[in-house]
Order: structure tokens, then sequence, then C-alpha cells
């Protein structure tokens, strides 16, 4: 786990570099059975859903360009049907860099309009870009499931969707939720701690003690892996909103180790995409707006 966010973090630095790509030449994409007929599939960047049928296979997010094929040589093994539904969980490119690959197949892209704005606002791309956008909710019926995609307002990003398979049980909650490490927070993409917490409480409304979780990151989670992340992101908060009314400086709360040792230290997080320092800027940049 720590060498596959130290490679994510490489890659998003030096996402044109050829020491990128050769990285990801040596990626695995490994297929792990969730419930029925839906997998989550790993490799580098975020976690894929896979829900096959007889309709086509209906993913959530596509990782990065470069591991595309991989990704499709993985599918034939669990299907002899193509990719034909797609839904992006938000806009980062570890999560939307195949969109573009997988839509020259033929797959319909889903996702929230901001995802849309924000994929489109980059002038060097021309395709891969969500052709059908909802507001708050979609609704879809594919493969024995009535799946409902709903939009959590500002949570990692103003775009995130939560993706929940009834008939399967099985929730993918995009990088709302980060399993086994502190969330990333994108302050810059329309984040905010009381949005991300806000889409723990509505996830976990949609789901009962028996559903299996694809977290945006980490490792395949339940019910209570889900509720402790809540936990730990309203304990946080509080953490450091008393440090704020007790006057405390942005660099004292950064350097304050206390405030999330709780949850990891600062030596267990060091390798983290979020260590514990950036975990308190985070919260004390997006508390204090």
């Amino acid at each position: 786990m720590k060498n596959s966010f130290k490679l994510l973090l490489s890659f998003l630095l030096m996402s044109s570099s050829l020491f990128a790509f050769q990285e990801m030449e040596n990626i695995e994409i490994e297929i792990i059975p969730v419930n029925k007929d839906v997998y989550m599939l790993q490799g580098a960047g975020g976690n894929i859903g896979i829900l096959i049928g007889d309709d086509g296979i209906f993913m959530i997010d596509d990782q990065f360009p470069a591991l595309s094929n991989k990704i499709k040589v993985k599918l034939e093994s669990l299907s002899d049907q193509p990719v034909k539904y797609l839904v992006n969980s938000h806009h980062h490119g570890d999560h939307t860099g195949g969109n573009e690959n997988f839509q020259e197949d033929g797959a319909l892209i889903f996702a929230h309009e901001n995802v849309r704005k924000r994929l489109k606002s980059d002038t060097t791309k021309t395709n891969g870009f969500p052709i059908v956008t909802f507001n708050d909710k979609m609704n879809l019926h594919i493969n024995n499931n009535d799946i409902v995609v709903a939009h959590v307002h500002n949570a990692h990003t103003d775009g995130d969707a939560l993706i929940y398979f009834p008939q399967s049980n099985v929730l993918h909650t995009g990088d709302t939720f980060f399993n086994g490490m502190f969330p990333f927070i994108d302050l810059k993409s329309g984040g905010s701690v009381a949005g991300d917490i806000e889409a723990a409480k509505t996830g976990l409304s949609l789901i009962n003690e028996n559903t299996n979780i694809i977290p945006g990151h980490g490792a395949l989670s339940g019910y209570s892996d889900y509720k402790n992340y809540l936990n730990m992101l309203e304990t946080i908060r509080d953490n450091v909103n008393r440090a704020i009314s007790e006057g405390n400086s942005e660099s004292e709360i950064i350097e304050n180790e206390t405030l999330t040792s709780e949850f990891y230290s600062d030596e267990e997080a060091k390798d983290f995409f979020i260590t514990g320092k950036k975990i308190r800027k985070t919260f004390y940049d997006s508390l204090k707006k």
C-alpha cells in the first residue's frame, strides 16, 4: 500500500515523463471478488468497480490511460461483454485517465455535471468527456441492479458521486472514503471537511451492516470501517475547531500531532498520500473559511 501511494504521487507529479510511463508498465491489475457479479480492480490510482451481466460491463472509474489495455485484459477474464457503461466518481486523473480509451471502444460515460466541466477545462483534451451528466441523483437499471448514483456536495471535490448496487448490496464511494489512511480533501476543487463528513453520513444511510464497500483508495471495506472513517473525520474536525477557538495559529495546529494521533501517528502516516501535517493543514484551511 505504501509503495502504491508513492507511485501514485510520482505519476501525478510527473505524468508526462517517460519514467512515469515505465512505472505504469510495471503495474499489475488485481481482481478482487466483492459480491455476486460485482468486482473490484486494483492497480495504480483509484479502485475500479465492475458489475458484469448480459447488459454489458458497467464500470466505475478507469485509473490511468497507460493501464487501459491491462484493465481490458483482466475484464476479458470476467466477461465476454464490452464495457458499455462507465461512471466517473469525480474528475481526478487517477479515476478518469482511461476515459478516452474506453469511450473509443463504445462506453457511454456518466458523471456529475461538474466532472464534465472540470475535464473540459483541460484544453489539451478533446475526447473522453462524460456524455450523460446529472445534478443530484440518477438511477440506472443495468444487469439486474437498480443502480443509485448520488451526488454528495463539496466533499472530496465538487463533483463526487456515491454509486450503490442495491441488489448486490455494494457501495462504491469514490474518494469520499479512503480506507486505512487519512483522506485527501481537495479544497482547490471544491472539497470541504463539512462536505466529506456529510458524504460519509449519506453513504452510511444508503447501506446496512452487510454491505461491501469499495473505497476510492485502500482495501475492500465493510460497514464498521466506514463508520470508523466518519468518526475520524468528525473527531479531527472537533479537535482542530477546538484548537482554533483556543487561539492556536495555523503553524501550531499543523505541528500538533496530538490532534490526529488517535488515528495515525505522524510516523505511521509518513508514507501516506496525505501525511499528518497535510491533513491538519487541510482541516485548518477548510474550517477557517
